[in-house]
């Protein structure tokens, strides 16, 4: 059984954020899955099985837990479909998953998810997220899955070294640190850290986005924007609201082929 390591939201390789993707030939017990997506140890190994043609079945496991919506292991899992499956690149491919059903389709030389908005709204803020953000805060949001933090600018975000023991106490998988961009090239800039779900900072993170999207459309009064992850790695998304839904497009390239034996 063939699996692929693909950098996400880049496109060249060693940056971006690396996802494991792994089409099943049939059902794999959920044990089997974890145990190998912790051999893998990377933010998240992607599981596939065909159900019928451009239609799949998709589940996403970080090193320590499954994950009910992940956009780099999606986008990852659609890249190899189309770069090493033969599947047409005009074809929108479907993903069942934890959170509904996903698409992707491959337009102008870029992956283009659609993803459910996750749109944050205001909240009070807790005592862990102040002890542990370490950069000034100009206002806090939540959704399902995580607190959105607006700090003073990107320099901010990019010096930020929160506290990874004070994030394990609050509710959420994790925090999202951001702020508007210096650079032309960006309206937005953002960092992911998800100590919850084994992963302390995540080096691009495309589900975010479903909340970053709505988050600054209310600030910039538009619907669509280039984002920058400024993680060490870094990546580049481009991300359009349309109703309740979120488009999130990026790049991808194939770093690895591997070969498990159990």
């Amino acid at each position: 059984m063939r699996i692929y390591t693909v950098d996400a939201f880049t496109d060249h390789p060693f940056a971006g954020n690396p996802a494991a993707v792994c089409l099943l030939e049939k059902s794999a017990e959920e044990d089997w899955m974890q145990k190998t997506a912790m051999e893998m140890n990377l933010s998240e190994t992607a599981f596939l099985i065909k159900e019928k043609p451009f239609h799949y079945q998709l589940r996403w496991f970080t090193p320590s837990s499954e994950v009910d919506l992940c956009g780099h292991a999606t986008l990852a899992a659609a890249h190899i479909l189309w770069e090493r499956y033969s599947v047409p690149a005009e074809e929108t491919l479907y993903f069942h998953t934890k959170s509904g059903q996903l698409s992707a389709s491959y337009k102008q030389g870029q992956i283009i998810l659609d993803f459910p908005i996750e749109a944050p709204s205001a909240c009070s803020i807790p005592d862990a997220l102040l002890d542990g953000v370490s950069v000034p805060i100009l206002s806090v949001e939540k959704n399902r899955l995580e607190y959105i933090v607006e700090t003073t600018d990107e320099e901010a975000v990019l010096r930020a070294a929160p506290d990874m023991r004070e994030f394990l106490k609050l509710d959420t998988r994790g925090v999202i640190l951001t702020a508007g961009s210096s650079r032309q090239k960006y309206d937005f800039v953002s960092r992911c850290f998800y100590p919850a779900i084994g992963v302390e900072e995540d080096p691009v993170t495309g589900s975010a986005h479903c909340g970053l999207a709505p988050f600054w459309e209310k600030r910039l009064k538009r619907s669509s924007f280039s984002a920058r992850q400024a993680s060490s790695r870094g990546g580049d998304l481009f991300v359009s609201i349309e109703e309740d839904r979120c488009f999130i497009g990026g790049s991808a390239v194939t770093v690895l082929e591997s070969i498990l034996l159990f």
